[in-house]
């Protein structure tokens, strides 16, 4: 693993702790010599994750289209920024740069980030880990809802416990370390061959 893609909010949220839960997760990042994929603003959580890598002596590659590069304040002070024309440009390069994927606290657009790529793991487009950074519960009704879900049979089990779900984000990293694609061997040899 080199790169490690984080979907998370343009904005702070109403918690302190989910700044702090921003800062570990770069914390462990730059321990591990991971590189950080984002969606390239400077606000919100998005940019404390960012301005935390960053300080820290890690790599921080953004990904913004053009549309909200001002909406979003693109940060200018990145190890790379593409800017794209469009989300799925946007979205498709962010999957291409990455080697797992984490959602942090966020809005409507973080939970579209992770429900596709994961989408795209259970479809076999991707063999990259994909988790939940649940930060001080944030995520706790969702986790309640997908496990309604795969009970009520529209949601199978083994698609369930592709996405992976931890409150500390060195966990969630020796998680996504020691991570077997869904479809195990069969999956890495097809993608071998």
């Amino acid at each position: 693993m080199k790169n490690i893609c984080v979907y998370c909010g343009s904005s702070p949220g109403r918690l302190d702790a989910y700044a702090d839960g921003a800062r570990a997760l770069a914390q462990a990042l730059v321990e591990r010599e991971l590189g950080l994929v984002y969606g390239g603003a400077s606000i919100g959580l998005m940019g404390l994750v960012a301005d935390s890598v960053l300080q820290l002596g890690g790599r921080v590659v953004g990904v913004i289209p053009q549309a909200l590069a001002r909406k979003e304040v693109a940060h200018a002070k990145l190890t790379e920024l593409h800017v794209t024309q469009s989300m799925h440009e946007r979205k498709t390069l962010m999957a291409e740069l990455s080697d797992g994927f984490i959602a942090m606290p966020g809005g409507i657009g973080t939970f579209e980030e992770i429900f596709e790529i994961w989408t795209w793991a259970q479809l076999g487009i991707h063999g990259k880990p994909c988790g939940l950074l649940n930060v001080a519960g944030y995520y706790d009704g969702l986790c309640s809802f997908l496990d309604h879900a795969t009970q009520q049979q529209f949601m199978k089990p083994e698609h369930r416990a592709v996405l992976l779900v931890e409150s500390e984000p060195a966990v969630l990293l020796n998680r996504f370390a020691s991570h077997v694609p869904a479809g195990g061997q069969k999956w890495l040899e097809q993608q071998e061959s």
